[in-house]
């Protein structure tokens, strides 16, 4: 999971995301940010994330973000 708040990091330093319980709809992540967060775990963990997966659902916190790697062939 730690691999995962890192790319936050990266992306939007000035947010706290551990604080947030949905990261779409309290503005911390846009569609541009949701772009770059999947090339960061595509790049990352070596699998490719389908495009019908690729919705807000599936990035508003940690935990549907680990959900959609692992259904994606992903390990964490």
């Amino acid at each position: 999971m730690e691999s995962i708040k890192s790319f936050f990091k990266e992306i939007r330093p000035e947010f706290d995301f551990d604080d947030s319980k949905n990261f779409i709809e309290d503005g911390y992540l846009d569609s541009f940010d949701v772009i770059t967060l999947v090339s960061m775990i595509e790049e990352k963990f070596g699998i490719r994330i389908d495009g019908l997966d690729i919705v807000p659902e599936n990035f508003c916190s940690y935990e549907t973000i680990k959900n959609m790697i692992s259904n994606n062939g992903g390990k964490i």
